[in-house]
C-alpha cells in the first residue's frame, strides 16, 4: 500500500502567505462587504423606494470633451441652462457642457487654488470646494461672466482633518433642507453635512452648522469618495468611488440601497472608465459621468413598458 506523499513546508508556507494576501487586498478594497450586499440583494427584494442603480445603461461612452485637455474634476447639473458644469484643477477653469458632453462656455478661475468640486445651489448661484484648504467659495454666475475671483466670493473653511492630503472631493445640495453635503475622499473617508453655507439673505445674521457621522460612513463599502449627487425625489444620495469603480445609492440614514458598477462589461460598457470623477443626475433621472482627463459618459434606465 502507497502512502501520501505529506505537503512539503514550502508549500504550506507559501500557501498560507496567499491566503493572508488576499484575505488583506479583500479587506483593503472592501470586497467582503461589497459581496455580502450583493447576496443580501439576492435575498430581498429592491426597496420601491430605490432608484435602482443596477438598471442603468450606457447611451455615451467615453465621448472626448473635445477642446478640453486638461483634467475635469467633478460634475453638476444646472436645471436652469439645461447644462452641465464641471471644473478643472490644473488650469483652473469653471466649464459648462451641454447634456452631449460639448463645451457652451469656459470661465477662468483666480485665487480657488485646487478646485475639485462644483454645485449648482440656485440660478445663477453654485459652490466650489478647494480641495487642499478646504475652502467652500460660493459664486455668482452672470451671462457675460468671462473670470471669477476667490477673493470677492463669500467662503468659509471647514478646517478638518487638514494633516491629511485627502481633501475634499465631491458636493452636493439639498435645496429643501438647505443641507450642503461635503465628502472628503479618504484618510478618514466622511461625508459631512453643512447647514448654514452658502447664506442667502446678506441682512441677517447667520450661523454654520457642521455635521458627520463616521459609524454611518464606515458602512459604505467603497474605499474613496470622488463625487457626491443629491437626488431631491427620493431623497437619496449618490456616492461616486474612483478606486472601487462603483455608485452607491444610500437612504437618508445611510444605508446602501443598489449599486452601479462602472467596469468594463457591465451596464453595457465595452471598457472600464478609467478615472471617474463626477457625477450628476438631471430632472429626468439621467445620469451623467466624467472621467480624467476629459472622458464623457451618460446613463439611462430603460424605458418601462
Amino acid at each position: 500500500m502507497r502512502r501520501l506523499a505529506r505537503p512539503k513546508p514550502l508549500i504550506i508556507f507559501l500557501a498560507v502567505i496567499a491566503l493572508i494576501a488576499l484575505i488583506a487586498i479583500g479587506q483593503y478594497m472592501r470586497l467582503f462587504e461589497r459581496a455580502w450586499f450583493n447576496l443580501h440583494t439576492l435575498w430581498q427584494p429592491q426597496s420601491s423606494e430605490s432608484i435602482g442603480l443596477d438598471q442603468y445603461r450606457v447611451e455615451i461612452e467615453a465621448r472626448v470633451i473635445d477642446g478640453l485637455d486638461d483634467d475635469v474634476s467633478a460634475l453638476t447639473f444646472d436645471p436652469v441652462r439645461k447644462s452641465l458644469f464641471t471644473v478643472t484643477n490644473k488650469n483652473s477653469e469653471l466649464v459648462e457642457l451641454s447634456l452631449e458632453g460639448k463645451i457652451l462656455r469656459r470661465i477662468a478661475l483666480i485665487g480657488f487654488g485646487d478646485p475639485e468640486a462644483v454645485e449648482y445651489i440656485s440660478a445663477d448661484t453654485y459652490v466650489i470646494t478647494d480641495e487642499r484648504q478646504q475652502r467652500l467659495i460660493k459664486i455668482h454666475l452672470e451671462a457675460d461672466t468671462t473670470f471669477l475671483d476667490a477673493a470677492d466670493a463669500e467662503q468659509m473653511t471647514l478646517g478638518v482633518h487638514m494633516a491629511s492630503n485627502k481633501g475634499f472631493e465631491g458636493l452636493a445640495y439639498d435645496s429643501v433642507g438647505k443641507r450642503l453635503f461635503v465628502a472628503k475622499e479618504r484618510n478618514p473617508m466622511l461625508i459631512y453635512e453643512v447647514h448654514g453655507f452658502p447664506h442667502f439673505n446678506p441682512e441677517k445674521s447667520y450661523a454654520v452648522h457642521v455635521i458627520n457621522d463616521p459609524k454611518r460612513d464606515a458602512g459604505m463599502f467603497v474605499r474613496d469618495l470622488s463625487s457626491l449627487q443629491y437626488d431631491e425625489r427620493s431623497g437619496h444620495l449618490l456616492a461616486l468611488s474612483d478606486e472601487s469603480r462603483l455608485i452607491l445609492e444610500l437612504d437618508v440614514g445611510g444605508r446602501p440601497l443598489s449599486t452601479m458598477s462602472i467596469s468594463g462589461g457591465r451596464q453595457g460598457l465595452k471598457k472600464t472608465v478609467p478615472q471617474a470623477e463626477g457625477i450628476a443626475m438631471d430632472d429626468d433621472g439621467t445620469l451623467y459621468l466624467v472621467s480624467e482627463p476629459n472622458l464623457f459618459y451618460v446613463f439611462k434606465k430603460p424605458t418601462q413598458p
